[in-house]
This record gives C-alpha cells, structure tokens and sequence, in this order.
C-alpha cells in the first residue's frame, strides 16, 4: 500500500473510528483499525464487534492499492499532531511507515489482515430515505434517558420504530421514560422495530455532520445500519422484550400545569442542591397558580422556591427524583413547559416540544 492524503480529513476518519475500537479486548486485532486503499479512495473500518464503522477518506492519491491493520490509537495520535498538510501511509515489510513533513516519520508493527473480523457492508435492498439532521435531532432527545445502570438489558438501547410515516424514539431506565416522534419521508406499511444500542446511535449521529444530507437507513434481522456519503455503520441490535411505553404513557390526566421552562429548570436546580445521595428528592406542592418547591436533607438542612404557573386542577403534593427532571427540562424546546398528572403516585408526563413525551415516576418521601 501506498498513499497519499489529506491530513486533516486522515485525523477526522481516525477520531471517528477509534471511538468504536476497544483499548483492550481477548481479541487483539480489533484493537486495530484496518485500512483498505482503491480506486483513490481510503476506507477505515473499526469494530468492537457490537458496533463498527467504515469510514471513506476521499480525494487521496493511491500509488499502490492494499490494506493493512495497525495499531488505532497511535496512528490517530501521530497523524493528530503532525505539523504537515498531507500524509503518505505506506506499507513496508512487515510494518506501516506514516510520514509528514520535514522529517516525521514512524514506523508502526502491524497485524496480519486476515485476524480482522468481517465486517459486513450496508445493504442497500429495504433501506430508508431520512434526513440527517431529524435523525440526530430524535436522539438527542431520548439518548439521556437510557438505562446506565446493570438491569434489564433492553434498556440500555433506544428503541427506534418506522411505522406508516413516522419515525419514533423511545428511551427509559425503567424510572422515567421519553417518546420523541417525526415524520419520515418514506412510508413503511409494516412496523419496523429495533433496540439500538447507546453506543451505536452515538457514533450514527456523529457521522452525520450535514444535517441536511438524507441519510440511508436499514432495519435487519440482527443489525441496525446507517449510511451517509462518508460512512456506513452498523450496531449489532439488542435482544430483549423492551417495555410496553404505550401502556406506560397516560392516556388521559385530570390535572395539569403550564410554568416558563427556564425558571422551572432554575428553581429547581436551586432547591436541590440541599438534597442528598440519599434523599435525592424534591417536592412540588401544586396549588392554584403557584408552585412550590421543597427539598431537604438531614445533613444539609432544607431549601424552598415558589415560582408562578398556570393551572387546571386539583391541588396537589408529589415528589420526583430532581435531576430526572433537570434532565428533561434541560432538552425542552419550547419556552413553557406542560405538566400533567393524575394522583401523587401516578407518573407525570411533561410535554417538551413537539411530538416529544417525557414521563417520569414519583417517589415517596417522608412528609
């Protein structure tokens, strides 16, 4: 292999791929990135082997086509702090030579190619048309809201379904739960269901970098895929019954009330920074056109804010985890927020935007 390249567009591709490419795995050689150069073209392609990505390198003089599998992380910091505008990769024996300008040079160890998992290519039969900027847009708004903590597996992905011509995103941690939904431009008579992991939307929305590109989408039996003009990635799905979020949104509340997101989301803040680890609680004291907001800890002592709302209901005191709800205020898109609640012990369900649900579990706390 022989090639010469850009290299800042070099440094792009490797900061994407090596975000896939483990440090340590029982698997040496995905610690590697593989590089394949033809046809003016320098493909990376990077795997965990739940999530992998090729990346497209364009406009780059291949002298001698081959491939070569080298060491991610170095590769990435070398080229990252070369001073040169371009880079020449090439293959020497048994290493790889990465050379820039006046005098830069190393000389890397490589691995055998063929200890290099396959990674499969995108398939085009059954993919989707979607804008780019949409599908980045819908995870962002459900992504905060996926289980962390071991658990029901299910719950560490987002559920993204196509169904007539919406495209929807749900997320929950088993405490708290969010639906974002848009149209989509293409119609899908059967509904199309799959579990993404975190890791992969995150690396879906990071190779999307012009929102207005339509982007390629794939539902398959055991991967999720998405493709744009520079990439094609892939997430191995998440097997498991994801949580029935029909059954876990109300369907209809009795009592409701509307307050200036930013003042809620400050209130709040303010009030729990009394709270502990282990009270970790606030309470919201709903009466007619005025909130309160109460927190206390035996350690810290206690806090208090009012702000001013528009309500329609019945009074009433019901207690929720606060950064649950700074987290979801933090994504509001609109200037007011509507909250809606049934009793003290049903979950509230805040509306943040359009199409865009978030509900959330009450706590019980001492009086």
């Amino acid at each position: 292999m022989k090639v010469l390249c850009d290299r800042e567009r070099l440094r792009e591709a490797l900061t994407v791929v090596t975000s896939v490419i483990p440090l340590k795995s029982t698997r040496p050689a995905i610690e590697n990135v593989y590089l394949v150069a033809s046809d003016d073209v320098l493909e990376l392609v990077g795997t965990d082997l739940d999530v992998a990505v090729r990346y497209r390198v364009g406009d780059v003089k291949v002298e001698e086509p081959g491939t070569a599998l080298v060491p991610a992380r170095v590769t990435a910091d070398f080229v990252r702090d070369l001073s040169s505008d371009t880079v020449r990769l090439r293959t020497k024996g048994d290493g790889f030579v990465i050379e820039g300008g006046e005098g830069e040079r190393c000389e890397l160890t490589t691995v055998d190619p063929d200890e290099f998992p396959v990674v499969a290519r995108f398939e085009e039969e059954g993919a989707l048309p979607v804008l780019g900027g949409q599908f980045t847009r819908l995870f962002a708004r459900t992504g905060f809201a996926a289980a962390r903590e071991a658990g029901r597996y299910a719950m560490h992905g987002i559920l993204t379904e196509l169904e007539d011509d919406e495209l929807r995103m749900v997320a929950t941690d088993g405490r708290r739960l969010v639906l974002a939904k848009a149209p989509s431009e293409q119609r899908s008579a059967t509904l199309k269901r799959a579990i993404v992991p975190t890791k992969g939307m995150q690396l879906f929305s990071r190779v999307i970098d012009d929102p207005t590109e339509v982007v390629r989408i794939h539902f398959g039996e055991n991967q999720f895929g998405l493709k744009t003009a520079k990439a094609e990635v892939y997430a191995r799905l998440i097997d498991g019954e994801f949580p029935r979020y029909s059954a876990v949104i109300p369907a209809s509340t009795q009592n409701s009330f509307e307050a200036d997101a930013h003042t809620l989301h400050q209130k709040l803040k303010l009030v729990a920074n009394v709270t502990s680890a282990d009270t970790r609680a606030v309470r919201l004291s709903i009466q007619k056109d005025r909130l309160t907001i109460h927190g206390r800890s035996a350690a810290m002592g206690e806090a208090e804010a009012h702000l001013d709302i528009r309500f329609d209901g019945k009074p009433c005191d019901i207690a929720f985890n606060p950064d649950f709800l700074i987290d979801g205020l933090k994504n509001c898109e609109q200037a007011t927020v509507r909250f809606e609640y049934n009793e003290k012990n049903n979950p509230g369900k805040f509306t943040l935007g359009e199409n865009y649900i978030y509900v959330v579990m009450p706590i019980t706390i001492d009086s």
